[in-house]
Parts: C-alpha cells; structure tokens; sequence
C-alpha cells in the first residue's frame, strides 16, 4: 500500500478515476493474424530455412506456416545472439511490418516473440511499464468503478480499454471510436467535478440578514433588469442563513449593472457593515461615488485608499476600499465581505481580508464580482466550489459597432476621431507597447504619441507603469480628447463621454481582452465605434469578434481559438488540462456529469 501511494505520488495523481484516466497509448498485439494485408503489423508463425550475410547484415528467409509463402527479413544491427536465434530449421512467432519488394513478401527487423495471444496495453508515464500495469490491475476493478458512481456502460468501457480482448473492441481507424472517446470526456468531467467538490468548504455565519431592500431599489432612478433581479434575490437566500456563510462569484459582462447588486447587497446586510475590496484606487473610488449618489442619505459610507480616505470608516455602514484596507489596524467587524474583480488580488490578500473580519470558525458572507465572462462549462465547474450566478444581459442596448481597419483606412479614422471629438466625445487609442521594439510590427505608444499631440488638444498618455496613471485617467475623464493607453486601462474607470477606441495590432489580443476593452465605449447608450486595426489582412478570429457582441459568447470563442484545455485563469488555478473534454463544445457532458455527481451525493 505504501509503494503504491509512492508511485500515485510520482504520477501526481489523487483519486482513482485520475488512474483510470491513465489511457493507454496503444496496445502490444500477439494475436496471431489470419491474413495478410500490406503495410500492417503482423504476428506470424514462420519456420527459418536460410540465413546468410551481406555487407554485415543478416538476410533471413523464412517459410510462413499459415500461407506456405516464402518472407525475407534484413536486420541492421546485427549480434551473435540473432546468428543462434534464427538458426535455419528453428521455429518462430515474428512480429513486424509487412512489405513487398518486386512480387517477394518482407519484413524488416522482426521481433520474434515468446507469447502469443496477448494484447497488453502500452502507457506513457514517468514509471516503469512494469509498475503502472501493476496499479491498473490492482485498482482498476469493476467493483472500484462502480464505488466511484459510474454507470455499467462507463465501467465496461473502462475495463475493456484497460485490459483488451480484441483491438476491434476499441478501435477504429487506427483511434479510439467514437463512443469510447465520449465515455472518456465523461468521466474527465466527473473526476474534476467531485475533485472540485471536496475542496469546498462551509463554514457558519457571522449572522443571518433581514435588512428590506424594496424602498432602495424602488428608489433607483431605473428599472433593474430581470437577471439583476434574480441575482440579488439569490444572494437574499444566500445570506438570510445562520448555518452557512454565503460563498458566491457573480459574473456580469462589461456594464451589465453589477454595482446594483453590491449595492442591494449592501441594504440587505443592514444594519450591521459591509465592506467591498477593489483592485485599483480608480475603481475604489467610482463605486465609491456610485455608491453615495444611490444609496439612501443615512448610510454611512467610506472609502479608504492609500494616502487618502473619505469619511469615517471606523463608523461607517459600508466601507469601500483598495488593499489598504489590508494595513488598517481597527477595521471594524464586517459580516459581509465583497471583492471586485477577485481574480486580480493574490489569494493570499482574499485570505487576508477575509480573516481579518472573521470570528473563530464564523465566517462573513461573502461575494466575488468578476467582469470577465467564463463559458457556461467553466461556470458549471465552478460551481461546485462556490455558487455562481451569471448576468449575460445589460441594462440598456450598447450600440457600439466593431471593424477591422488598415493603414488605407487611415484617412477616414482621422476625420471620424476629428467628428467625435467635435460632439464633445472621446477617443481612447490602445497600442501594444510602450516604447519601440524590433519584435511587433507596430508603432509604440512613445513613437506615436508627437503625432497625435501635434494635430489634437488636449492628448493623455498612460500606462503600467505610471505612477500617475489614476490621475491621469480621472483628469482625462474630465478634460481630455484623446487618450493613448497600453491595455491598463482594461478593467475599470467608466467613461461616460467615451464613444470611439482604436486597438492596435489588435490580433496579437485574446478575445476577452478585445471584448473587455470594447466595454470601455458606449456606456450611455451612446452610439459608439470600435476599431481594430491590424496589418494582417485576412483574420478569422477577429472577423468573428465583430460579429458577436456578448462576452459569454465571446468566452467560448476565445476557448475555440486557443487551447481548449486551459482551464481559464478563474477560481480554478489547479492548471487543469483536460485531454479528452473540451469546454467550449461539451456542455450537455459536463451537465450530464453534475446530474449524476447530484445524485451520487444525494
């Protein structure tokens, strides 16, 4: 027992289902074959009557038994053990390809084998084949199988790719059928769901919450869209328990209205505090001033950043702030903790926040807000972790209008920025670097930046590694025509005047990075434009952005173009890579694979 979980180990596998995924590459035919068809591996039965030497090599001939023809065999690398093995007169099984030469069967190198009969499977690992073949026998077992919740076509599967009878059981085409590979994709999706599932733990609350939020939203100078409204009615359930502390991700695309829901979050948790952890200043502080136009007058609230705070945030009811908030010594006790955009703090700042405010074993509720839309696969996965809730619509029509450009569509850009610039609206032009580099084919924001102050007013430059770049952005917000930016400006500041972006070089981008970016125009409902300019002219990927407006859409894209294996940069961080499965297509598997893994805990 102890040897085998040394050998679990070096294959960095944890569960049983993980063994079992261990396929085989491909199998060791001994079964003696009844006819001949060139150019396959054949095991036949041949009796040696000559061998001779030319130019160092052996030439054997042999008389097949079954046939009664006669086969060549050349072997190259020649020692004293193949003179005694094929001596003329001595019997033989060989296995090898079959050729022909002018009219003459011909085998090159054969083995000649010791057993017959036998399929043995080959495995691709960083043990001996001695050793994984001894794991699989000992714990793949129809009764193990079965204790892992399987079905009996799945077990059967399994058991007849492990250990095989006949090649024309599972293959076909010189691969796996098809239904095979489908019980496969199965069970990938099983193990890592149930793997998922025992890392989650619960914890109790700090308190339950009945704070009222109907006078708030009736008090919102519009109307909150359904899936809004599902997604604070979820989380109402979520918190109302003693017993559990809430544990939810809330994905929204880009303005889909997710501060409303932090905002309703934040009533329902009343009267005791709340606190909301973003990943920059800018975000901190529009939440914040979000926060103070719609909330009612008497709730307290405060923003803490480095250098600076607002308000009172030892008194206040609802306490928004970046990491800083991580160094402040008299935090006072939140039972609601929410972090914006999670996935840009290190775990180890959510674990800090969250221990911060937590009380022995009683946890705060608490809730994730992400703006990068995951495919429906990734969000079923997740879920077995924390509870998800999707928000793929937004409040108002965005009518922003992609295109590809070029460098004879330049002109035309110009006067356009100049129109735009003219209705008092803004210009955001993304480039792919800072200064200039030999490796990518476009200007970088330092070459290009005399050329625009020259011809515009009013020009901002920013980027990474600004010190000033929050300053700039709000500066620009107010007062500027055109902004130059690196991708920085991705997630975050709202820019209501903003209706025209220009990414360049806009292929070397994944897909969730376009869509993120193109969030940053037509916040208002404004009419809006958003160009990608490339020097490549034919490209499907973008081609197919252009033609789809909604980031969950554009999230099975991106996995479409990419490796659908990576399992995406979200919650889970095990660097999962799936073989079989592939999430931007198997959804109904991965749904199948949440029933029954519901119905096995149940």
């Amino acid at each position: 027992m102890e040897e085998a979980k040394q050998l679990f180990k070096k294959l960095k596998i944890h569960s049983l289902l993980d063994l079992t995924l261990i396929i085989p590459v491909s199998y060791n035919d001994t079964t003696l074959s009844t006819s001949l068809e060139l150019g396959k591996v054949h095991t036949l039965e041949a009796k040696v009557t000559d061998s001779s030497i030319y130019s160092g090599k052996l030439r054997v001939t042999f008389n097949l038994t079954q046939s009664g023809r006669r086969l060549s065999s050349t072997f190259f690398r020649v020692t004293p053990y193949h003179h005694k093995l094929f001596e003329v007169g001595s019997s033989h099984v060989i296995q090898g390809k079959l050729e022909e030469y002018k009219g003459y069967l011909q085998m090159s190198q054969p083995k000649s084998i010791k057993q017959i009969g036998m399929i043995t499977p080959k495995y691709k690992t960083v043990l001996k084949e001695s050793e994984i073949a001894s794991l699989i026998e000992c714990y793949v077992t129809e009764k193990n199988l079965y204790n892992e919740g399987l079905d009996s076509k799945e077990v059967a599967t399994l058991m007849r790719v492990h250990f095989l009878k006949s090649m024309e059981d599972v293959y076909e085409n010189g691969g796996f059928k098809s239904e095979i590979i489908e019980v496969f994709k199965f069970i990938e999706a099983f193990n890592h769901l149930k793997k998922l599932r025992g890392k989650r733990a619960d914890f109790p609350a700090l308190r339950a919450f009945t704070g009222e939020i109907q006078p708030f939203i009736k008090s919102l100078p519009f109307t909150l869209t359904p899936e809004q409204t599902a997604v604070i009615a979820q989380i109402q359930e979520d918190v109302a328990r003693e017993d559990k502390a809430a544990k939810r991700m809330v994905v929204g695309d880009v303005g889909s209205g997710k501060t409303m829901v932090i905002l309703a979050s934040v009533m329902m948790a009343l009267p005791h505090k709340s606190i909301l952890m973003a990943p920059t200043s800018l975000l901190a502080l529009q939440l914040y001033e979000e926060a103070c136009k719609h909330l009612p007058k008497e709730v307290k609230v405060a923003l803490v950043m480095q250098g600076k705070d607002e308000g009172d945030y030892t008194d206040a009811d609802f306490i928004i702030g970046t990491h800083a908030l991580l160094y402040k010594e008299n935090l006072p006790q939140a039972s609601l903790v929410m972090v914006d955009e999670q996935h840009r703090f290190g775990t180890k700042q959510r674990q800090s926040l969250e221990a911060l405010v937590s009380e022995d074993e009683k946890k705060p509720h608490f809730i994730q807000f992400s703006a990068t839309p995951i495919p429906r696969t990734q969000a079923m996965m997740e879920s077995e972790l924390l509870d998800v809730s999707l928000i793929t619509t937004t409040p108002f029509e965005r009518e922003v209008l992609t295109q590809t450009i070029g460098k004879q569509d330049f002109p035309n850009l110009l006067t356009h920025i100049k129109d735009e610039i003219a209705q008092e609206h803004q210009v955001l032009i993304i480039y792919p670097l800072v200064e200039e580099s030999t490796e990518v084919p476009y200007q970088s924001l330092e070459e290009s930046r005399g050329f625009w102050e020259n011809k515009f007013d009013n020009v901002y430059v920013t980027h990474g590694k600004d010190k000033q770049k929050e300053e700039v952005l709000l500066e620009f917000r107010e007062k500027g025509n055109i902004l130059l930016a690196t991708t920085v400006v991705e997630v975050g500041i709202s820019l209501p005047r903003l209706t025209l972006i220009v990414i360049v070089g806009a292929e070397r981008l994944g897909l969730a990075t376009l869509h993120q970016l193109r969030g940053r125009v037509g916040r208002n409902g404004l009419k809006s434009w958003c160009y990608l300019y490339s020097n490549s002219h034919e490209n499907f990927r973008l081609e197919q952005f252009t033609q789809t407006t909604n980031g969950f859409d554009i999230a099975k894209l991106d996995l479409k173009f990419r490796d659908s294996g990576d399992i995406l940069d979200g919650t889970i961080q095990s660097g999962q890579k799936f073989k079989w499965l592939d999430m931007g297509e198997d959804e109904e598997v991965v749904a199948r694979a949440k029933n029954r893994l519901g119905s096995v805990a149940g």
